[in-house]
């Protein structure tokens, strides 16, 4: 026992120096394997950062879809974790929540449906995910906390996994508690209680999502706790984790990590992160947020993904590094494959870790990321110093008679931009067990005895081009699988497809605000609801919708430009806002909250009617009119230069929107 446990030590640390000056380790199944590796994936959620991924018209979004989830083919992704929707800002939009209200309930809301399916056809074995960032206002019955009434909660969420299978043929195989927030050990037991008894015992538990402290204490306090809790889920933990989780002996993940900008710097960032999260922290599966990065890029963390599409009215898109750093560990190991116990850290700066899947097959995945370049926004890694080395690997127990092994390579080169990016190289020649493998720095390398990967590729898609600057939109062309309009980016609230089967005439097809009760938030929602369209950087505009108020008497909505913020800052956005009330009057803001009034007066709106509002900006004026006819002008704005078009309403309420344009210049 004592030799063996000496062996495993000394491959830790690298083994011993050779007398060329290269530095040896061992690869070794024999002295025992290591955790179970659970896969690699992506976030949709958290929220609405795919948003605009489900307007890109073919064959542009199938090949999206095909990079970053085809096996085989780009990113080739284990894992999709998704958001179920709460109707609430969860970062940079809301998604639909399936129970907006107590009695209703509604399985086609959104794109995340769409996605998973999407995701499971062309990977029937990748694993689906579900967490709740916020909920309907009801849930809480009128508080910001969700576990008051945890039978409802745990209500609420099991309907969306029953939803998911008995609409879209869906398993959902984990589901977590509340994103980054407080966990309740009552709620969690009754959660599992609650799956049980609705015949999803399949379904693991995820907890907390947030860090691995006090979940993990709390488990190993409590037995119940413990055995009803399968994942302990921590997020951006920087590669390491802490003993009291350890010690529960569960498996450990990263549910989500890397919010980093996915240019090369970030691609070095990511594969640091997928070895050293195994080698230091021992966590078995690694969750990118986002999953791509398909919103407008002037909300927060702009091309967080693993890819980016933004463009869904030109089909421009870019896969990123991160997409090929992905596809070095995903198209070489799968779930259920087992990570050896000789893995570590390089001499030089670096790690390696080595799979098998028991049958023979070895991967080895090595990483040389300097810190300055591949440097993480959130959390800022550890600091190793990295050089060019040798290493020499040996290889024993299953793998000594080994021969040969397939070679995949990524060099970032951040002097001159012109790095390579998962290219296969010719085979490595293994010599009576050994081979040596010299390592510059920012490389990557997969060494292989699988010859299925592939470098995955599609004609170039159209070039970028901004948002068109003359949008039109009457909402009578929708897509059935979605229920909201396209390019509509919600930031508070939730503005869905409706049919007015109470308008005989023009205005039977319209977009309708539907929250009618503050939800349990999980950001800095605004007390007012807003919907972004068109280019950050726009200036001068007109803005024209027709608008419908539902609220007798308290009602309102405005149409709005230059509208400068969205996500977690929504509720400090300025531009410049056209507000109509129920009671009569109109109002002219430089602000969402209303408190910044340019001008104001009597209007003759009211609730129950169609009225035509249109805002013009031009240079340092504005001029509005109701119905056609000048209503207010020479109104002197006092910023922001630039930002969105948006629609919205006074508070949580109920009011439609129908031929919505937008001229800009």
């Amino acid at each position: 026992m004592i030799v063996k446990l000496l062996s495993i030590l000394t491959a830790w640390a690298c083994s011993c120096r050779c007398r060329c000056g290269a530095e040896s380790y061992i690869v070794d199944d024999q002295i025992g394997l290591g955790r179970t590796f659970d896969g690699i994936g992506g976030l949709s959620g958290g929220g609405a950062t795919s948003r605009l991924l489900v307007n890109y018209p073919e064959p542009y979004r199938g090949q999206i879809l095909d990079y970053l989830f085809k096996p085989n083919f780009g990113a080739s992704l284990h894992i999709l974790k998704v958001e179920i929707g709460g109707d609430a800002q969860t970062t940079d939009g809301t998604e639909p929540s399936h129970m907006h209200y107590e009695d209703d309930e509604n399985y086609f809301r959104g794109y995340e449906w769409w996605l998973m399916r999407e995701a499971k056809k062309r990977n029937p074995n990748i694993t689906l995910i579900g967490l709740p960032w916020a909920f309907p206002g009801w849930v809480g019955r009128g508080k910001n906390w969700p576990y008051d009434f945890p039978d409802v909660t745990a209500y609420y969420v099991v309907s969306w996994i029953i939803g998911a299978k008995q609409y879209h043929d869906l398993d959902i195989d984990y589901i977590g508690i509340w994103n980054e927030k407080s966990f309740d050990n009552k709620y969690i037991k009754l959660l599992r209680y609650t799956l049980d008894k609705s015949g999803l015992e399949r379904v693991k538990i995820i907890a907390s999502d947030n860090l691995w402290e006090p979940i993990s204490l709390y488990m190993l306090l409590d037995a119940e706790l413990l055995n009803v809790v399968d994942v302990i889920g921590a997020h951006y933990p920087g590669t390491t984790t802490v003993m009291e989780a350890l010690l529960t002996q569960k498996k450990l993940w990263s549910s989500e990590d890397y919010s980093t900008f996915n240019d090369d710097v970030g691609g070095g960032c990511w594969a640091r992160i997928l070895n050293q999260n195994y080698v230091n922290g021992r966590m078995t599966a690694t969750i990118s947020w986002n999953l791509v990065a398909s919103y407008y890029e002037d909300l927060p963390f702009g091309r967080d993904g693993l890819m980016t599409a933004q463009e869904p009215w030109s089909g421009h898109y870019l896969v990123e590094s991160p997409i090929w750093i992905t596809a070095h560990t995903t198209q070489f190991a799968q779930p259920g494959w087992t990570y050896l116990q000789t893995i570590g850290h390089l001499a030089s700066g670096g790690s390696y870790v080595a799979l098998t899947d028991g049958l023979g097959n070895l991967t080895m995945v090595i990483e040389t990321m300097t810190h300055d370049h591949s440097v993480c926004i959130r959390p800022p890694l550890p600091v190793f110093n990295v050089s060019a080395q040798t290493a020499i690997f040996n290889l024993k127990g299953t793998f000594a008679g080994l021969t040969m092994l397939h070679v995949w390579y990524s060099r970032f080169d951040f002097k001159t931009n012109k790095s390579t990016f998962f290219k296969q190289l010719d085979p490595l020649k293994v010599s009576n067990g050994s081979f040596a493998l010299k390592l510059d720095v920012d490389e990557v390398y997969t060494l292989t005895t699988l010859n299925t990967g592939k470098k995955g590729s599609y004609p170039e898609p159209p070039g970028s081009s901004p948002f068109p600057k003359h949008y039109k939109d009457g909402f009578k062309v929708r897509n059935p699988s979605f229920t909201e309009a396209p390019n509509f980016a919600d930031q508070t609230g939730v503005f869905e497809y409706f049919i007015n089967m109470s308008d005989p005439g023009d205005h039977v097809f319209t977009l309708r605000q539907v929250v009618t009760q503050r939800p349990i938030t999980w950001a800095a929602d605004a007390d007012q609801t807003i919907s972004v369209i068109g280019d950050h950087t726009w200036q001068n505009m007109s803005v024209t919708c027709d608008i419908y108020i539902e609220k007798p008497n308290t009602g309102g909505v405005f149409i709005a430009g230059r509208v400068d913020k969205g996500g977690q800052s929504v509720r400090n956005a300025e531009g410049i806002f056209f507000w109509a009330f129920a009671n009569g009057t109109y109002r002219v803001t430089n602000d969402l909250r209303g408190q910044v009034v340019l001008a104001s007066g009597m209007s003759g709106t009211r609730a129950g009617v169609w009225h035509t509002l249109t805002l013009n900006i031009e240079g340092e004026r504005a001029w509005g009119m109701l119905n056609g006819y000048p209503l207010w002008k020479n109104v002197t704005i006092l910023g922001p230069e630039k930002g969105w078009a948006a629609i919205g309403t006074l508070g949580f309420e109920f009011a439609q929107f129908d031929n919505f344009s937008v001229d800009a210049s």
